[in-house]
C-alpha cells in the first residue's frame, strides 16, 4: 500500500467518530483493499484522549476541500491542479493519486459542513484551523477569482471553526484584492501609528509562524510558510509606504 494508505490506516484518531467518521467509513472499504487489515478504530474513550495526527488533519482538509470545490456548481481544472500540487508536496506523486481518489469520492457525497466544522473545532487547535481556512482560500482562488458562493461557504466554515472576524478578514485579504489589503492582513487600521503597526506585526508573526503547525509534520509546516510570507510582504509594503525602518 502506498504512503496515503498508511497515512489513513495508521494515522486517524478523532476523525473515526462523528460526521467525519461516517465519511471516512464510506470510502475506506472501496478505496483500500487492505483497509480491514490495517484499520484500528479506537473506542470512544480513546478518541476523546487522542492527539490530532497528520492523518486527522489532512482528511479533515480533504472533506472541506470537496465542499468548497462544489460551492459554485462546477469543479475547475485549475482548482484540481492546485489541490494536486499541494498533495504531491505532502505525500509524493503516488500518495497524491490516492488522495485525489478520496477527494473524487468525497465530491459525490453530501458534506454536512456545519457538523464537520464543529467536530474539527473540538479537536484541532486555533493555528491549524487558521491554516485550513488559508488553504481553502487558495483553492477557491486557483482560477484567479473567488466566486461569491465559494466566499460565502468559506466564511461559514471559518465562523463555525471558531475563527474571529479579524482573523478571517486577514486571510481573506491575502487572496481577495482590496485597497488596504496590507493593513487588513495585519489586522490594523490605516490610521494606526507606526508603533501600533510594529506591535501588530510582532503579534501576527507569532500567530502565523509555521512552527505553530510543526506537530502535523514537515509538509504541513511548509504549506503554512506561504501564509507567513504573505504577512511579511504586507508588513514590508506598509514600512515602505511609511518609511518605517
Amino acid at each position: 500500500m502506498a504512503k496515503i494508505g498508511k497515512w489513513i490506516g495508521g494515522g486517524l484518531g478523532f476523525t473515526l467518530g462523528g460526521p467525519l467518521g461516517a465519511l471516512a467509513g464510506f470510502f475506506l472499504g472501496s478505496v483500500f483493499d487492505e483497509a480491514e487489515n490495517i484499520i484500528h478504530k479506537p473506542d470512544a474513550e480513546t478518541v476523546r484522549k487522542v492527539q490530532i495526527t497528520q492523518g486527522d488533519y489532512m482528511f479533515s482538509l480533504l472533506v472541506l476541500v470537496s465542499a468548497v470545490l462544489k460551492a459554485d456548481g462546477k469543479i475547475l481544472r485549475s482548482e484540481l491542479d492546485y489541490v494536486k500540487e499541494f498533495l504531491i508536496r505532502s505525500f509524493g506523486i503516488e500518495g497524491a493519486k490516492q488522495a485525489l481518489v478520496i477527494l473524487k469520492d468525497l465530491t459525490k457525497q453530501n458534506i454536512p459542513v456545519t457538523d464537520v466544522c464543529m467536530q474539527i473545532r473540538k479537536y484541532v487547535d486555533h493555528s491549524s484551523r487558521l491554516q485550513l481556512v488559508h488553504f481553502l482560500f487558495g483553492i477557491a482562488n486557483a482560477d484567479g477569482l473567488v466566486h461569491p458562493d465559494e466566499l460565502n461557504l468559506i466564511q461559514h466554515i471559518s465562523l463555525t471553526l471558531g475563527i474571529s472576524d479579524a482573523d478571517y478578514s486577514s486571510i481573506e485579504a491575502m487572496f481577495v484584492p482590496k485597497t488596504d489589503w496590507a493593513y487588513d492582513i495585519l489586522e490594523i487600521q490605516k490610521q494606526s501609528t507606526n508603533e501600533e503597526i510594529k506591535k501588530s506585526y510582532r503579534k501576527m508573526a507569532l500567530k502565523y509562524h509555521p512552527d505553530k503547525v510543526s506537530y502535523l509534520g514537515e509538509d504541513v509546516q511548509k504549506a503554512a510558510n506561504e501564509k507567513f510570507q504573505k504577512l511579511n510582504e504586507a508588513y514590508q509594503v506598509i514600512c515602505k509606504e511609511r518609511g518605517i525602518s
